[in-house]
C-alpha cells in the first residue's frame, strides 16, 4: 500500500530507512523539520536522491562559488553556471552550449551501458538548452594498462562511447585515455558534449505560468537505474560496493537520436516554455527543479507516468534514472500540437502535471497525495558543508623527491633508446585503438579531431564560423601541488585550443576526487578548485559549469586529485586553422616558449622509474596568454602547431612527424636530455615556410613569447643533430603497436 502525506502525518514515529538511502542523521532531521512532519517514503527517495552528493553537491558548493565571485568580466556569456548547461556568444548570431560530466562509478560497474548512459545524459544537458548536439568527446582514465581489471573495463567503456554516439550520428572529435594505478578499481569516464543555437531559440529549466501543463516524452519509465548515478557516485567503492548497489542505466540511443530531433521541431515550432531532461535522479529531479526554477509550484500526477514495468512503486519511479527522457512545460493552447509533433516522431509524450501558484511541489498517486514539499528545500536548498580539510602529512615529503637524482640518460644512443620506450609506452602511444572506434567525421562539419591538439567544428556552413575543443587534466601534477595542478589542466587545454589558431573563450570542468570525508581530499579539492578560479580569472575565460565527481577511490585508497578541465574557443573561418603535423619539406622548425628543467610528475619519470615526486612544472599565465595571442596572429603564416606537454619536445616532434610521414633535423642545446623530455609549460613548436620566419620572429618579440630556431623539416627521420637518428617507420611501430598487443 502506497504511503500519504496523512499516513506520515498521522504515524510520526514510524522507522524510516534513511540510513540506507544514503542520508544522515541531521539531514534527516532537517528533513523532518522542513515538512513538519516525517517525510512519506516517496518524500524520502526524493530527498535522499536530490541530497546526494552527485546531485545537491553539498561538499564543494563552498568551494563552487569562487567560479561566480572570481568571474573575469566578459561579454560572451549568455547563460552560466545554474543551468543544464552554460551558453557562449560565438558571433554571427551564434551560441555554443557545453558541458562535462562524469559516469565514473557505473562505468567501473557495467563498463558498457555506464560509458554509453554517460554520453546520453550530457547529450540531454545541451539538448535542454535548445541546442542541436553537434560533437562529444570522452577524457578517460584507467588502471595500469596491463592490469586484468583494465582489459574488462576498458574495452566495453570505449565500445559504449562508440557504440552510443555512432548511433546518435554525433563526431566525436577528442578526449584522452590515461593509465596510471591510481585509477585501478575507479576508472574516470568524463564525457562532455557541445551544441549550437542560436541566440533567440536559447531554452531554459523554468516551469512556469501557472496552469501551464507539464509532459513527459520520450521513452517509458523502468527499473534499470533506480537510485543510478545519483547513489553511486555518492559512496567509496570497495570490494563490497555500496550497501545496496543500484543498477545502472539502460541506454537506447535510437530513441535518443529520434528525441534530439523531435526536440528541435519542438524548439522550432516555439512549443516549450521551458524544459528539463531526466538525468541523475530522473522524475525526482526533472520536477523539482522546475517548479524551483519557476514562478509558483507544481502538481505532478505520478500515475500517468507510463511504465515498462507495472511492479514499480510510487518511490520506484520517483528515483528511477531509466533513459532518453524529457519533461516539458506547455501552455494548453499549445499542447495539441506538442504533442502532434511527438506522434509524427513516434515519441510518447504524456501530461503528467499542472504548474500552480501553491510554491509547493505535491505528487499525486491515484488520487492521493504521497509528497507535498517545498521544491527548493529539495532542488536547491539541499545541505551545505565546511568539510574539515587539512594538507596531508605526506605532501612534504612527496615535494621534496625530486626526479633530479633518478638515473638519466647521457649518450645519444641512451637518448635514442629512452625515446622509443617512451613513444611505446601506453599514455604517450598512439590511441588509435580506442579512436577509431568512434566516427569522428559523421554530420560533415568535423575539421580537425583526434590526435590532433583539439577538436574543430564547423558551427556555420555559410560563414565557416566554428569551435576548438580541448579537454585536459594531470593527475600526477595535480597530486604533487593541487593548486598548480588545476591551473596546468587549464593551461594545457587552453594552450590545444590556441595552437589550433582559435582565441579560447570559456571552459567547463570535471573535478573528480576521492571521499570529501577525508580532510586530505578535501583539501586537495579545496587548492584544485582555488587555482582553477584564479587562473580562469587572470586568463579571461569564465567556467560556464561542470561537475564535482567525489568518492573516486577504493577502500580508503583516493585516485589521484583528477581536475579534468574543457576549454572552448572560436574561430571565425575554420578553413584557416592551424594542423598539427609538418605539412612540408624545407620548412623551418621553431619552439615558442621557455624550456626549464621542469621533470616532476612526468612522463618520463612515470614511465621509466615509476616515480612520483617533486615539483610540477612552473604555472606561467601570463606566457599562456601571451601564447595564445601569438598562436591568434599565425594562421596563414605557420603551416602546423602542436603543443608541447607529456612526454615534452621530443614527443611533440616525434607526434608532428608521424601525423603526414615528414621528418625533421633538429640542433638541440647543450643538455639534451632536459631539452627532450621536460614538460615545462607554455610552449609550442610550429612550422614555417623559410621565406615567412621573420614575421614570425617578429610577432614573437612583440607578445614577449622567446623563440628558439630547432631545425627543419624533411627526410624520412627524426634526426637529433650530433646524438642520434631514427627512421620515422620505427618511431611508428612503437608508437602504433602498444593498445593492439594490450587489447587485441
Amino acid at each position: 500500500m502506497t504511503e500519504t502525506v496523512k499516513d506520515a502525518e498521522a504515524t510520526p514515529d514510524v522507522e524510516q530507512p534513511y540510513r540506507e538511502l544514503g542520508l544522515k542523521d541531521d539531514e534527516y532531521a532537517r528533513i523532518r523539520d522542513i515538512l513538519g512532519r516525517r517525510p512519506t517514503s516517496s518524500e524520502l527517495a526524493m530527498y535522499s536522491v536530490m541530497w546526494s552528493e552527485h546531485c545537491s553537491y553539498k561538499s564543494s558548493k563552498v568551494h563552487l562559488r569562487q567560479f561566480g565571485e572570481k568571474q573575469p568580466p566578459t561579454d560572451a556569456l549568455l547563460v552560466g553556471i545554474g543551468e543544464n548547461a552554460g551558453v557562449v556568444d560565438i558571433g554571427q548570431g551564434w551560441a555554443v552550449t557545453f558541458k562535462i560530466e562524469s559516469h565514473n562509478h557505473p562505468s567501473y560497474v557495467e563498463p558498457y551501458q555506464g560509458a554509453a548512459t554517460g554520453v546520453g545524459g550530457i547529450v540531454r544537458d545541451i539538448m535542454s538548452m535548445g541546442a542541436r548536439p553537434v560533437a562529444v568527446m570522452d577524457p578517460l582514465r584507467f588502471g595500469p594498462a596491463d592490469a586484468a581489471d583494465t582489459r574488462r573495463v576498458l574495452p566495453g567503456v570505449v565500445a559504449g562511447i562508440g557504440g552510443y554516439g555512432n548511433c546518435l550520428g554525433l563526431p566525436n572529435i577528442g578526449g584522452e585515455v590515461v593509465f596510471d594505478p591510481s585509477y585501478a578499481g575507479n576508472p574516470l569516464v568524463n564525457a562532455l558534449c557541445v551544441g549550437a543555437v542560436r541566440h533567440e531559440d536559447i531554452k531554459l529549466a523554468h516551469a512556469s505560468g501557472a496552469g501551464n501543463l507539464v509532459v513527459l516524452f520520450g521513452a517509458s519509465t523502468g527499473g534499470d537505474g533506480i537510485g543510478g548515478v545519483s547513489v553511486l557516485a555518492s559512496e567509496t567503492f570497495d570490494e563490497h560496493g555500496p550497501a545496496k548497489r543500484p543498477s545502472v542505466q539502460v541506454g537506447d540511443p535510437f530513441m535518443e537520436k529520434v528525441l534530439i530531433e523531435c526536440c528541435l521541431e519542438l524548439f522550432a515550432a516555439d512549443l516549450v516554455v521551458g524544459i528539463q531532461d531526466l538525468g541523475g535522479a530522473g522524475l525526482s529531479c526533472a520536477t523539482s527543479e522546475l517548479a524551483s526554477s519557476g514562478d509558483g509550484g507544481m502538481r505532478v500526477w505520478l500515475d500517468r507516468v507510463p511504465l515498462r514495468d507495472a511492479t514499480l512503486r510510487p518511490e520506484e519511479i520517483l528515483m528511477s534514472e531509466s533513459q532518453e527522457r524529457m519533461c516539458a512545460v506547455v501552455t494548453p493552447d499549445r499542447l495539441d500540437a506538442f504533442l502532434d509533433i511527438c506522434a509524427r516522431w513516434d515519441v510518447q509524450a504524456t501530461v503528467i502535471g499542472e504548474v500552480d501558484d501553491s510554491r509547493r511541489l505535491t505528487v499525486e498517486w491515484q488520487g492521493t497525495v504521497i509528497v507535498d514539499v517545498p521544491p527548493r528545500t529539495v532542488a536547491h536548498e539541499g545541505p551545505v558543508y565546511e568539510r574539515p580539510l587539512a594538507r596531508p602529512t605526506w605532501q612534504d615529503a612527496l615535494q621534496a623527491d625530486d626526479p633530479s637524482s633518478l638515473p638519466r640518460p647521457t649518450t645519444g644512443e641512451e637518448l635514442r633508446a629512452t625515446l622509443l620506450d617512451l613513444v611505446g609506452s601506453p599514455n604517450l602511444a598512439d590511441k588509435s585503438w580506442v579512436t577509431d572506434q568512434y566516427d569522428r567525421y559523421v554530420l560533415g562539419n568535423t575539421v580537425l579531431a583526434q590526435p590532433d591538439d583539439a577538436g574543430v567544428v564547423r558551427v556555420d556552413e555559410a560563414t565557416h564560423l566554428g569551435v576548438a575543443l580541448a579537454t585536459d587534466g594531470n593527475g600526477r601534477f595535480t597530486k604533487l601541488d593541487p593548486y598548480a595542478g588545476a591551473q596546468l589542466a587549464l593551461s594545457e587545454a587552453y594552450r590545444n585550443v590556441a595552437v589550433t589558431g582559435a582565441r579560447p573563450l570559456a571552459v567547463t570542468d570535471c573535478l573528480n576526487f576521492g571521499s570529501p570525508e577525508d580532510p586530505a581530499v578535501m583539501w586537495q579539492f579545496a587548492e584544485a578548485a582555488r587555482g582553477l578560479a584564479d587562473a580562469c580569472l587572470a586568463l579571461g575565460v569564465p567556467v560556464t559549469g561542470g561537475n564535482v565527481s567525489f568518492y573516486n577511490q577504493t577502500g580508503d585508497v583516493a585516485i589521484n586529485p583528477t581536475p579534468v578541465v574543457g576549454v572552448l574557443g572560436v574561430l571565425d573561418d575554420v578553413r584557416r586553422r592551424i594542423p598539427m603535423g609538418f605539412s612540408a619539406e624545407g620548412e623551418v622548425v621553431l619552439l615558442l616558449g621557455a624550456t626549464r628543467e621542469e621533470l616532476g610528475g612526468s612522463e618520463w619519470a612515470h614511465h621509466m622509474h615509476g616515480h612520483l615526486g617533486g615539483r610540477p612544472p612552473a604555472v606561467d599565465l601570463a606566457a599562456e596568454r601571451e601564447l595564445a595571442t601569438l598562436m591568434a596572429a599565425l594562421p596563414g603564416v605557420v603551416t602546423a602547431a602542436h603543443d608541447v606537454s607529456d612526454g615534452g619536445l621530443a614527443m611533440t616532434l616525434v607526434e608532428m612527424a608521424l601525423r603526414r610521414g615528414i621528418g625533421a633535423a633538429v640542433a638541440l642545446p647543450d643538455d639534451a636530455f632536459v631539452a627532450l623530455f621536460s614538460e615545462s609549460a607554455a610552449r609550442a613548436v610550429v612550422s614555417v615556410p623559410s621565406d615567412l620566419v621573420a614575421d614570425v620572429e617578429r610577432l614573437a618579440s612583440s607578445y614577449a613569447v622567446p623563440l628558439t630556431t630547432l631545425g627543419t623539416t624533411g627526410g624520412s627521420t627524426l634526426a637529433v643533430d650530433g646524438l642520434f637518428e631514427i627512421p620515422l617507420d620505427e618511431l611508428r611501430s612503437a608508437w602504433q603497436g602498444t593498445l593492439p598487443a594490450l587489447f587485441g
